[in-house]
């Protein structure tokens, strides 16, 4: 079975993993998927036929350093670092690493996703390069200042969320990372009022937005917008026009 089923039957074991930060799953069906994705894209591009006996090519060596592969590879190990620091769980993507590493060395495929939550960056320009160095501090544990707290968080999700929504995972990355918005917003309400902006005007607005008892993309668009103004910040015209589409449910 070499199509859309198998594509389809692949993906559902990463998914969880990423969803869950299982590192031993995540090790376990990378390859499969990187296997299925490459051999699709080369049948719809004329470079390869589908095989009598229906049983998905290995990769062979020379594809494992080709755009194909690199791309979809540092997808996945994107969205799996992403979740594990959302959760704070440095260890699991050691794990991921270190497996990796072992079996295709320093320049595995995803390596280069992975730099951008080991390297430091002194002046992030590219979303990579923000939401990797943002994560690298999440994953080591490092969390901001009271002070400071309610506006990191802000910036991070507003990065994550944009990071996201361009990956093959979204719905794996958008559910742990609303329910990250969720206990922050909501520990900001119970300890960190005082470092809020406009408080009587902001509050009531901010309790409203964590009344929706969904974890999905439409509510961390309607969180995003509704707590600008309670970190004082002003949203350009297209990024509130951005974030209310993403807000509203069909």
């Amino acid at each position: 079975m070499t199509d859309m089923a198998e594509l389809q039957a692949r993906k559902k074991p990463l998914n969880f993993a990423i969803v869950r930060v299982d590192p031993d799953e995540f090790i376990a069906h990378f390859v499969g998927w990187l296997e299925i994705t490459a051999f699709i894209t080369a049948v719809r591009a004329g470079e390869a036929s589908p095989p009598p006996d229906g049983v998905t090519p290995k990769l062979q060596a020379a594809q494992l350093s080709g755009d194909v592969v690199k791309g979809v590879a540092n997808d996945a190990i994107f969205a799996f670092c992403m979740t594990a620091a959302l959760k704070g769980d440095g260890a699991a993507v050691e794990k991921v690493e270190n497996a990796l590493a072992s079996t295709y060395g320093q320049e595995f495929p995803g390596s280069n996703a992975l730099w951008y939550f080991r390297a430091t960056i002194e002046a992030p320009v590219t979303l990579e390069d923000f939401v990797g160095q943002a994560a690298k501090k999440m994953l080591l544990q490092d969390i901001p200042p009271p002070p400071l707290r309610a506006r990191e968080n802000w910036n991070v999700g507003l990065r994550f969320f944009e990071k996201a929504r361009k990956s093959n995972f979204l719905h794996e990355i958008m559910y742990p990372l609303a329910k990250w918005h969720r206990d922050r917003w909501s520990e900001t309400l119970e300890k960190g009022v005082s470092f809020l902006a406009h408080i009587e005007d902001n509050l009531p607005i901010l309790r409203e937005a964590l009344e929706d008892p969904r974890n999905d993309e439409a509510f961390v668009a309607n969180l995003l917008l509704k707590a600008a103004p309670a970190i004082d910040t002003e949203l350009a015209d297209d990024m509130q026009g951005y974030l209310r589409s993403l807000a509203r449910r069909v």
